[in-house]
């Protein structure tokens, strides 16, 4: 049965193509050209645009979304995906009475919807602050020609939206934690507080006000507070009470900032990578969309943060050298000029006349050290490899013109401590030996003894270095403070 030729005959196709009889038949050769423009049986306007003609026409006509006389399963659920517009809507409900004009219609508007779906989803950071070291890292919007083609060869129509639907586990868990923080805490009363009295406090919690300042009331205030970056306490201190005045808007905005910081990440970034977040202090490997591990890390003091970079890690240095930033390297002068030059021995500094290959070994006591200190002469200092090297057994390098990158460190009691961050701007790992065996995908390369042993890996494996003030978790979202403080620029530019 030829069917939906009523409205396909009007269909006005992209590049001078003549208009279509039906899905499934060929272009009739006859038919006058027309305005870019499709008109409904019933006479409303549809506007398709160039490159959802052309598809409809490289695919022979064929719809996506109809199967017989009935729209497809994954067209419901297409629809429960996207900020579906009425037209969209009415045109799914009337197509539910298998009329061919109608199934014609929401076929061409699903597909509309798909593709204007997946360019919201794809398209680039507002403000991006990402700093792509290596080609290909950056996020890609793609064209809508691509996103269809992709559409019409997937294997399985349903997979495919659930997959072209997905950016990356940063940004998807803030989407959800999104959802999950206006159920819980935006419904509350959002009242302004003038203290810690407790009726009024227990009303904007949520509670009934005749309890008092009762065990309750100090259980949801730790819980607020453990959300909202406060020391969880149970008390109502000025910090909690001025957070609570924030607002609910306040913090979904907070939300919607960094899901745009989020959006610096591409959808397919490749199987493996790693999602380092210096807010958290955290580091997780993913394979295959999904969170394989994670470690503690840390990252750069607030006078000297971590950058927010993506690269690509090619190798492994076994037995490194510390080469000391210049900050450290005064430092390290002003302490020869106070207790003389044996002071650089005893951390086994090697004095190097700069910092290329070429560069001389010096010997300490012929050194102005002073100058060094003053900044008026310039050295390289490195440390030998050995437990106490500040960059521990192995480093991993992503080469870089910012001097980052990821390694070792024999300083474990930072881990415990509850700011961590403490390093000059790279990133030191809690167990490097753990990530070296999923760099490797097996055992850790074995240190020959040499320094500097290089170590290439299986294939480069990208890092994304982010800074999520707020983080998804499987409850909803955590705040982080804003120790570098970014969130103001970026609010600033994103929220209007």
């Amino acid at each position: 049965m030829r069917s939906f030729s009523p409205l396909l005959r009007a269909i006005v196709l992209a590049g001078g193509l003549a208009a279509i009889s039906s899905f499934g038949a060929a272009p009739d050769a006859a038919a006058p050209r027309a305005s870019p423009r499709a008109e409904h049986a019933a006479g409303t306007p549809l506007d398709l645009g160039p490159e959802i003609a052309a598809f409809y026409r490289d695919r022979g006509f064929q719809p996506i979304w109809v199967a017989g006389s009935a729209l497809r399963p994954e067209a419901r659920t297409l629809l429960a995906m996207v900020a579906a517009p009425p037209e969209l809507d009415a045109a799914v409900r009337a197509a539910g009475g298998g009329d061919p004009h109608a199934l014609t219609r929401a076929d061409l508007l699903l597909t509309r919807a798909f593709a204007d779906h997946v360019k919201a989803l794809r398209r680039p950071p507002l403000r991006d602050r990402m700093r792509y070291i290596d080609r290909g890292l950056a996020p890609a919007a793609g064209s809508v020609s691509q996103m269809l083609d992709a559409l019409a060869a997937a294997p399985s129509l349903a997979a495919h939206l659930a997959s072209a639907s997905r950016r990356n586990p940063a940004h998807d868990g803030l989407v959800r934690g999104l959802a999950a923080y206006r159920l819980h805490w935006s419904r509350l009363p959002q009242l302004r507080l003038s203290g810690a009295q407790a009726g009024p406090l227990r009303r904007r919690l949520g509670l009934n006000e005749a309890g008092g300042a009762d065990a309750a009331l100090a259980a949801r205030l730790r819980e607020f507070q453990s959300v909202h970056a406060l020391p969880a306490s149970g008390r109502a201190d000025p910090a909690t009470i001025a957070a609570l005045n924030r607002g609910a808007g306040h913090y979904e905005r907070l939300i919607l900032a960094n899901i745009e910081r989020a959006r610096a990440i591409p959808a397919a970034p490749g199987r493996r990578y790693l999602l380092v977040d210096t807010a958290s202090a955290r580091l997780w490997m993913v394979e295959d969309g999904r969170l394989r591990d994670s470690m503690k890390v840390i990252v750069g003091k607030r006078a000297m943060p971590t950058p927010e970079m993506a690269g690509l890690i090619r190798y492994a240095m076994l037995n490194p050298y510390w080469n000391l930033p210049p900050d450290l390297i005064r430092e390290r002068a002003r302490g020869a000029v106070r207790r003389g030059p044996a002071a650089i021995a005893g951390e086994r500094l090697q004095v190097l006349s700069d910092w290329s290959p070429q560069a001389r070994t010096l010997n300490p006591r012929q050194v102005d050290w002073r100058a060094v200190a003053a900044g008026r002469r310039f050295v390289n200092l490195r440390q030998l490899p050995g437990p106490q090297n500040m960059m521990g057994r192995i480093k991993f390098m992503m080469p870089n013109d910012l001097g980052v990158y990821l390694h070792d460190t024999p300083l474990r009691d930072l881990f415990a401590g509850a700011d961590r961050r403490q390093s000059s701007g790279c990133i030191r790992l809690e167990d490097a030996q753990r990530l070296a065996r999923w760099l490797f995908r097996g055992p850790a390369p074995s240190p020959s003894g040499a320094p500097e042993q290089r170590v290439d890996l299986p294939e480069p494996v990208p890092v994304y270095i982010t800074y999520l003030t707020a983080l998804p978790t499987r409850d909803g979202i955590v705040f982080r403070p804003d120790s570098y403080g970014r969130d103001q620029a970026l609010l600033a530019a994103t929220i209007h």
